[in-house]
């Protein structure tokens, strides 16, 4: 499969490609280390959201736990209380897929399984982009979180099933705007960059699909119009000036 036959569903699922300007900024040598730590804490994030959904609908209180546990030294981390022994980086390959899911929703076991699998790539995308840092002389500095992520969830309903189909939805247009995002900024970027940010492609356009199957899957009712209605906010925040430069931030209103 080629990048277009993986970006064609991708941009006919966004309602925008991303602003020339956006990328103008972030091509710029002197904002690599800002999108990078961003690029950073997305993975964590992403990695996150898998997490709190494996715990809520799925796992077993052992699960839930050990999930905790495998998370808690990168949130560490990247929260600011930095450990510059970094072994903790490689714990993501020893999660294992037994953990337990309870047995009164059909679509548990398919849940569990997606999510684990999206916690081990972004964790070791996470890894990838902490040795991209280090072997440029790039440190570890809090920045504040981009707005998109906050917006998106504000179309989030308030009752059940409908607002695990919605995150999951939301998950999609993520997962998915970062796939576009990685694929226009590649070009533009040095030789390892570029091959590092095409690298992921497969894996995001993957992860975008998983999470909206998952909410065809869950939903009673059929998702076209939810997925329509917020990938209109979605493409509204890409498009609406953003006051920060962020890895899914919207058109620059600051001199970058």
């Amino acid at each position: 499969m080629t990048y277009s036959d993986l970006l064609t569903p991708i941009h006919q699922f966004l309602q925008c490609r991303t602003p020339q300007s956006w990328i103008e900024a972030a091509r710029k040598p002197e904002n690599l280390p800002l999108l990078l730590t961003d690029h950073l804490i997305c993975e964590l994030k992403a990695a996150q959201t898998a997490t709190w959904l494996i715990r809520k609908y799925v796992a077993d209180k052992p699960g839930a736990e050990a999930l905790l546990a495998w998370m808690q030294p990168y949130e560490t981390f990247v929260h600011g209380q930095q450990q510059y022994d970094t072994d903790f980086l490689n714990a993501h390959k020893n999660l294992s897929k037994r953990i337990l899911s309870r047995h009164d929703v059909p679509w548990g076991d398919e849940l569990l399984e997606k999510m684990v699998l999206l916690i081990k790539e972004e964790l070791h995308h996470f890894y990838q982009v902490w040795e991209i840092m280090q072997s440029r002389g790039i440190p570890y500095i809090r920045i504040t979180a981009s707005r998109y992520a906050k917006g998106l969830m504000r179309e989030v309903t308030t009752h059940e099933p409908d607002t695990l189909v919605d995150k999951l939805i939301c998950g999609a247009f993520i997962e998915a705007r970062s796939c576009e995002r990685f694929a226009s900024l590649a070009p533009y970027l040095d030789e390892e960059l570029e091959k590092f940010y095409l690298s992921l492609l497969r894996s995001e356009a993957r992860h975008y699909q998983d999470y909206l199957a998952l909410a065809a899957r869950i939903s009673p009712v059929e998702i076209s119009a939810r997925v329509r209605k917020i990938g209109e906010n979605e493409a509204k925040l890409i498009l609406a000036p953003d006051n920060a430069l962020r890895f899914h931030s919207g058109v620059p209103a600051f001199s970058a």
